[in-house]
């Protein structure tokens, strides 16, 4: 078990690690490459696993309802935590309720349960970005303008995968293929540009950090071990479940903070310890859900 898990994380930490190594060193200027990442080859990753002939959201209703809960779930308790440590809830609130679903959610999902977790990891990962790109920003600032989440090409490329999908069009293979191909440049991109991202943040509030970094797990696989136990699964969307509750904050969270002017010091503190122990809480989180 403890060989399987350690095979499972080592290509994640390994290409994050090299990015850590390349930014340290080479200080490179990843702002296009990242750009294109959330514009393109995500977008296209989402597309191609929820336009596939094989992908019917219908059967995943439960998992996507469960993932609502865990993520409101989540902000909740983080609400809650905030209040009792005395810290401003909208620092603390959001790395809380979104999770690293993209950088180490997919890739994750994919080495650990095999290709045919990608679909549901994907449905995962689209309940938590647009709660972040609604929710998420009209918490931060009252006065976000949420109309224009639905520019957010990540967004798009959902809708359009999930009207191809239910609509039952097949697109044409060839195609499919040019997606699939796009598709796959994101993940170690989205690793590698984590490293580099690591690298060049700087921890601020050490104490917030880590208890931020340390909260996220554990309330998160608190919750899905309850939804776990509550809502009927297939036993590879429970562990899925599982694995998405111990996921660390998303980077994203120290991109909304800073450009709403929240405290983003803090947030990146708890963003890049939360990152780091991950180490430490995915594979308790595989020892669980493998």
């Amino acid at each position: 078990m403890l060989l399987r898990i350690v095979s499972i994380l080592f290509p994640l930490f390994a290409i994050t690690a090299v990015g850590f190594l390349v930014g340290r060193r080479a200080k490179p200027d990843l702002s296009q490459a990242n750009k294109l990442n959330m514009d393109v080859f995500v977008p296209a990753l989402v597309f191609g696993a929820l336009a596939n002939k094989s992908f019917h959201i219908m059967q995943f209703l439960p998992l996507l309802g469960a993932t609502t809960v865990a993520v409101v779930g989540s902000g909740l308790l983080g609400w809650g935590v905030a209040r009792m440590i005395g810290v401003a809830p909208r620092t603390f609130v959001p790395p809380m309720m979104f999770n690293n679903c993209g950088n180490l959610g997919l890739p994750l999902a994919v080495l650990a349960f095999g290709e045919e977790a990608l679909a549901p990891a994907v449905v995962m990962f689209m309940v938590s970005n647009l709660i972040h790109f609604t929710f998420g920003a009209w918490y931060l600032d009252h006065h976000a303008r949420l109309a224009s989440v639905w520019r957010v090409p990540s967004v798009l490329a959902t809708l359009a995968g999930l009207a191809v999908g239910i609509a039952g069009i097949e697109v044409w293979q060839p195609a499919m293929l040019a997606i699939k191909m796009l598709g796959d440049i994101s993940i170690p991109l989205m690793l590698f540009a984590l490293g580099v991202r690591i690298s060049e943040s700087r921890i601020s509030a050490i104490q917030l950090g880590v208890t931020g970094a340390v909260a996220r797990p554990l309330i998160g696989m608190a919750l899905s071990v309850v939804l776990i136990w509550l809502v009927p699964l297939p036993e590879r969307e429970r562990a899925l479940l599982l694995v998405f509750g111990a996921l660390p904050p998303a980077v994203l969270n120290y991109m909304f903070a800073e450009r709403y002017h929240q405290e983003p010091e803090k947030v990146a503190s708890m963003v890049l310890i939360g990152n780091v122990l991950a180490v430490a809480f995915l594979p308790l989180a595989l020892a669980m859900a493998l």
